[in-house]
């Protein structure tokens, strides 16, 4: 009785989509009449190897992978940062770092527009100090994408390093400076280790959504850099090509689960390491 409501959520709102999703891409579609037919075809999976297609996937990954790497960059200084201060500063910094989630993520993203855009507020600052000569020409390319990608998901990268890292003894890497250690290698062999399974939570948490990602290019890209998400949308709100549009998105689904159970993998053995 306890897991029951739980359950029918699931099955009712997860479960039944995801069901009718696959049954979909094994579909076909009429080219004339554009109606939906089940022909239980596998060439809507074999149609994603097209180079069109092929490319988005390619370029999703290595956006994801960029901005999932670069958050990763940022926010470990961050997160260490944060768990070192006493409790009631980790709490106001971690308030601090909350905040921009009270604002839509719609609103967040439009501001970078202006920011980004020729003679905006960030082409304007650099002018002032003497680092930009002329236009950005930065809006509408894939660096305004990342951008958008780095900013939008860092926080998400900075909570669970610090759940990682606060959990950790000070006295360990005390410990290794004792017995000879210098500073840098007692974070590469005492504090980094330790810390792994909120690295690999972090990058689960920030690689996955990203990958997927609909609005950042949609508003930062304009349409001119398409990603899996974009063209996932386009083929159901824009083509009608509902069988193609689901193989695709059960193509990102199958991929992203095998990441994700390959990471819970390697987290659950540094876990018993640790």
């Amino acid at each position: 009785m306890l897991i029951g409501p739980t359950a029918a959520w699931t099955l009712l709102f997860f479960l039944v989509p995801l069901g009718i999703m696959v049954v979909y891409s094994f579909g076909q579609r009429d080219v004339v009449t554009f109606k939906l037919y089940w022909g239980w075809t596998v060439q809507n999976y074999v149609d994603i190897v097209d180079s069109l297609y092929l490319n988005s996937i390619v370029r999703s990954l290595l956006l994801s992978l960029t901005a999932t790497g670069l958050c990763l960059v940022i926010g470990f200084p961050v997160a260490y940062y944060i768990s070192r201060q006493s409790r009631r500063r980790q709490n106001l910094l971690l308030l601090a770092i909350m905040v921009p989630f009270w604002t839509s993520f719609l609103v967040r993203t439009y501001a970078w527009v202006n920011l980004l855009a020729n003679q905006g507020l960030l082409q304007r600052l650099g002018e002032k100090l003497g680092v930009v000569s002329g236009a950005l020409d930065i809006l509408y390319t894939p660096t305004a994408i990342g951008i958008g990608l780095v900013y939008s998901y860092l926080p998400l990268m900075v909570f669970p390093l610090y759940v990682a890292l606060e959990r950790i003894d000070p006295a360990l890497p005390e410990a290794a400076r004792d017995l000879g250690a210098r500073r840098h290698r007692a974070f590469l062999r005492v504090t980094l280790p330790l810390a792994m399974p909120g690295v690999i939570a972090g990058c689960i948490i920030v690689g996955i959504p990203a990958t997927g990602e609909y609005v950042v290019p949609a508003i930062l890209g304009g349409g001119k850099t398409l990603m899996y998400g974009n063209v996932v949308a386009s083929q159901f709100f824009e083509v009608g090509n509902y069988p193609f549009g689901a193989a695709l998105a059960v193509s990102l689904m199958t991929l992203m689960t095998v990441v994700l159970l390959l990471s819970r993998r390697s987290t659950a053995r540094l876990e018993e390491v640790v």
